[in-house]
């Protein structure tokens, strides 16, 4: 089967797995036949570390890749990093590197890395949202979509805590990775 790591929104600022939409898009995508992993960066929860300004979270979702590439029934030809938030931006930029990841999905995305690879990307943004401004997302919609690879999607009414709009936002990304690995 396929699967999927989600990486959580700013830990400095309360994010962890049992966030809203982590938890949505988690359950979501369990329901339509992925393998999933949720876990906790650095220094949140029960995790050790202390937060590392995103260079050691990266090599906390390559970590979790890695794990969830090695569960008995996961399909190492069908992995895919999504994240939400500063996870989202943590997944895009360690997801263009990871050879073993096959496409990234990014909710809200603060910051956007450098697209080094044609891998198949999602970035899903709400059209409230002032924290991520969909003005900003729609600036570099032509680098998110780089030649056909990416794409993006607004979800009209959504602001950037997306209350109210869980299941929308996760059936998207159930959508779009089970387009790529469940067909």
């Amino acid at each position: 089967m396929p699967g999927v790591v989600f990486c959580h929104p700013h830990p400095l600022y309360g994010g962890s797995m049992h966030n809203n939409v982590t938890l949505a898009v988690g359950r979501t995508l369990a329901a339509r036949g992925m393998a999933v992993l949720l876990f906790n960066f650095r220094g949140v929860g029960l995790s050790e570390g202390v937060y590392n300004g995103g260079c050691g979270e990266m090599d906390d979702a390559r970590a979790a890749v890695s794990f969830l590439a090695c569960c008995d029934g996961v399909d190492r030809q069908r992995l895919g990093l999504g994240g939400y938030s500063f996870g989202a931006t943590v997944a895009l930029a360690a997801g263009m590197d990871v050879e073993a990841v096959k496409a990234v999905a990014a909710v809200s995305p603060p910051s956007l890395p450098h697209f080094s690879s044609p891998k198949p990307r999602l970035v899903i943004c709400g059209a409230k949202d002032t924290l991520v401004p969909l003005s900003g997302i729609l600036k570099e919609k032509e680098r998110i979509t780089g030649g056909g690879s990416g794409s993006v999607e607004i979800v009209a009414g959504a602001d950037h805590f997306w209350n109210g709009y869980e299941e929308k936002l996760a059936d998207l990304i159930a959508s779009f990775f089970g387009r790529l690995f469940l067909m």
